[in-house]
Parts: C-alpha cells; sequence; structure tokens
C-alpha cells in the first residue's frame, strides 16, 4: 500500500529529467515495514562520535563554553583598564589571560583538525609546552622589563 508518483505525471509533455532518462521511474512516497524489528537494524547503522566529556549529565562542556565566553569579555575589559591604570596587577593578568586564551583557541583548532590517538598526544603535548613557555615568557617580561601595559603604550607612542 504505497503511493506511487510517476515522474511522467509531474512533467511537462516531451520533458525528459536529466538524471531520468526512463519514465517509467516511480519513487513511493510511503512505505510500510514488512517486519518491525527493522527499526533496530536501523538503528544499529547509525553511528555517532564519542563524546569528548563524561557521560551526558556532564556539565563539563557547558561550563567550558561559559568559561570561554568570560574570559572573552574579561580581555574586553582588560583593555581600557591596561591603558588608563597600568600596573603590575593588570600585567600579570593580562599574561595569564592571553595565555590561557590562545591556549583554548589552539585546542579547538586541534581538536578539529588532528585525528589519530598518537598525533592527538603529541599535538596536546607540544600545546601545553607552547603555553607555558608563552606564560613564562610574559612573566619574564613584565619581571624584567616594563611589562605588557607599558609595551603596548610605547608601540603607540612613537
Amino acid at each position: 500500500m504505497a503511493a506511487v508518483i510517476r515522474l511522467s505525471s509531474v512533467c511537462r509533455r516531451g520533458f525528459k529529467p536529466l538524471l531520468y532518462q526512463s519514465a517509467l521511474l516511480a519513487r513511493p512516497l510511503v512505505v510500510v515495514p514488512k517486519h518491525r524489528d527493522q527499526r533496530h537494524l536501523l538503528a544499529a547503522q547509525i553511528h555517532s562520535s564519542q563524546t569528548l566529556y563524561g557521560g551526558s549529565d556532564s556539565k563539563a562542556a557547558s561550563l567550558h563554553w561559559t568559561a570561554e565566553r568570560v574570559l572573552s569579555v574579561l580581555l574586553l575589559a582588560m583593555g581600557p583598564v591596561a591603558y588608563l591604570s597600568p600596573g603590575p596587577l593588570i600585567d600579570y593578568s593580562l599574561a595569564a589571560a592571553l595565555t590561557l586564551h590562545g591556549h583554548w583557541g589552539l585546542g579547538q583548532v586541534l581538536t578539529d583538525y588532528v585525528h589519530g590517538e598518537t598525533k592527538e598526544k603529541m599535538a596536546s603535548a607540544g600545546l601545553f609546552l607552547l603555553s607555558t613557555v608563552t606564560f613564562a615568557g610574559l612573566c619574564y617580561f613584565n619581571y624584567s622589563d616594563v611589562g605588557i601595559c607599558r609595551a603596548v603604550a610605547l608601540l603607540w607612542s612613537k
């Protein structure tokens, strides 16, 4: 009991579709399954990727997304604060925030483009090393030189 539509009844007289050269081609609109067990076979064919975080009740992904957005808003607010009142507290806060922001962003790039267990481990170790060196370098710059805020002000002044 399937409803059938013929292409010849849909198309104008003398017009043949490019992909369907046969006028006898029919397409069922409704198909009644013969066995009720076929639904189980269809579900077995559907594949989904594994979740990155615990179970479906885990809120880790939501909290991470929220933390990324909060950090982005804090970075926007730190710009004017760093310009109006530069100091060591703002310098070290900027060093931490910029490093964390870059770490999370590059982590997403690695998640999207690096595949394979060994490659993912090597890329994660490289990212962790890069983030550590970046934070240490910015802290060293803040401690031994003028700091991030004054360095940016010096770049803008000339």
